[in-house]
This record gives C-alpha cells, structure tokens and sequence, in this order.
C-alpha cells in the first residue's frame, strides 16, 4: 500500500548547517502553511516533527505570551532532531513590567524552564515594544540581570529593542559590554541596524510578498546569503544600515541565525527553504 505523502517527506534528509548559519521562521502552528508547506495527511501534532526537518531552526513566539511548562519544552526538543536549535522570545510581562529592575525572579523562573531544551536551546530574544517609555540607565539595570549560565548550560541573549528613540551609540555600547546581541530587522516599520555586537549575529527577515512564491525574489535570497557568508566570516556587510562604522575587532568565526518574520507570512517557510539552499549551493 502506497504511503501517504506525509510519510515520505516527514523523514527527508534534514539541511545540512553551513558555516554556522542557521535558518527559519517564526513558530510552526500557521493554517495557511497545510496549504503550501506541510504535506497533505499530515497531523497538527506532527507539524514541529516536519518544520524542523526542512528548517534548521525556528524561533518560538508563543512564548512571548506566557511561558511553557518544562514538560512542554522537553517535549518540543525531543520532537526535533540532531542539530536544530529554537530561539526563544521571552514573555512580555517581564519586557513590559513597570519596574525592568525588579523582574529577576521572573528572568530566573523562566530561563530556569526553557534550558530544558538543553542543546536545542539558541538565543533568548528580549522584545520592547514602541509603545513604552524605555530608559538607558532602566535598560542598563535589566541586562545586568541576564545570566550567561544557567544550571551549567550557556545561555546567549537578544535585545530587540523597537523604540526608535533608545537606539544609538549608548545602546550598542552597552550590549557590546554585556555581550549581547542585537536584532537586525530588514523592516521599513522597526529600527535597522546592521551594527554587530557580540559573536553572533541574529536577524529578522519582515519583507517577504505574498506575490512571490519564495517571498524574496531570488536575487534577493541570493545577496542574503551572501551577507550570510560573511557575517559568518567574522566579516560585515557594506550595504545594510548602520548607526556606527563597521569596527574590524572581532576576529574568528561567528554563528548567524536568520528567521523570516511576519509580513506575506504564508510564503516564510519558502524563503527559508530558498535561503537554506542557496547556502549550501
């Protein structure tokens, strides 16, 4: 009897890392995806299985409302194999509470949980929002709170800072000293800075069409790959905004996670995948 097509392609040979670069989207649960990504027959609760197995990585939003039980998430690192990695947004009630200072325990309580993805675990992204007011010395408190290690495993960390106003020379400075990332975001809508901090880089992709049937036209895909490269290399692009000059301190390679976000959102997996394989060409 002749298998069902989610049989076939649930077990296809995963894409391979290159160089560090690792590429995805933004969550796994999209109804339009069972139209264009995810193979007819296959179940919802077999979706993450499938995702991440033509992706290399996927950055969790769900979080970003509240925080999962660590059943949950031994449960999502189980499900994915070898080699992936989940980025994960951290819960709004922390990034949006009155008093930034006072919010460890809550910092402590979640990071606690989600290092039970042990090595599946990839940067936690620390999201403010426009609409609040966000001061430098506030802001300065609250990364001071971020441990780098928590119960023995490394943890890196995002700041994706949307308020147009905090981001600058002090802003840079200060995840430089911290060694945190920043977010670049290829928006018209959110700050976009190409200014690297840390030894990894991390971006967001906002401007895929829903016209095109791998959300950016190839040549595009094709020069995002060749930043790819190089932010890899430990080099910089010269042709993405910046708020300072590139600096030539790093030395060494870098790990580079690219997530396409939001925007003409049904056609992101495509462009993943587009993305995924123009670095491997």
């Amino acid at each position: 009897m002749p298998r069902k097509p989610a049989e076939v392609e649930l077990h296809a040979p995963t894409p391979r890392v290159v160089d560090g670069i690792r590429v995805g989207v933004g969550g796994w649960t999209y109804a339009p995806w069972r139209d264009n990504f995810y193979p007819t027959g296959l179940v919802q609760r077999r979706e993450l299985e499938y995702a991440s197995r033509h992706l290399t990585a996927i950055e969790i939003n769900g979080t970003w409302y509240g925080a999962q039980k660590p059943a949950t998430y031994a449960k999502w690192r189980d499900e994915t194999p070898d080699g992936f990695v989940f980025s994960v947004k951290a819960p709004q009630r922390i990034t949006m509470a009155r008093d930034l200072a006072g919010t460890d325990g809550q910092i402590d309580a979640f990071l606690g949980g989600i290092v039970t993805l042990a090595d599946k675990l990839g940067p936690v992204v620390w999201q403010f929002d426009p609409g609040r007011k966000l001061h430098h010395d506030e802001l300065a408190r609250f990364v001071a709170l971020l441990p780098k290690v928590v119960d023995g495993r490394v943890v890196r960390h995002v700041l994706d800072v949307r308020v147009h106003t905090r981001v600058d020379a002090a802003f840079l400075a200060l995840a430089r000293e911290h060694g945190l990332a920043t977010v670049f975001t290829d928006s018209s809508e959110h700050p976009s800075f190409a200014d690297v901090t840390t030894d990894f880089v991390y971006a967001r992709l906002m401007q895929a069409r829903s016209v095109v049937q791998t959300g950016y036209p190839i040549p595009e895909l094709q020069r995002w790959a060749e930043r790819a490269h190089l932010w890899a290399a430990g080099a910089e692009p010269d042709d993405l905004p910046r708020l300072e000059p590139a600096s030539s301190s790093h030395k060494g390679p870098r790990d580079v996670f690219i997530y396409f976000i939001s925007a003409a959102k049904e056609r992101n997996p495509a462009a993943a995948q587009a993305l995924l394989g123009l670095l491997g060409a």
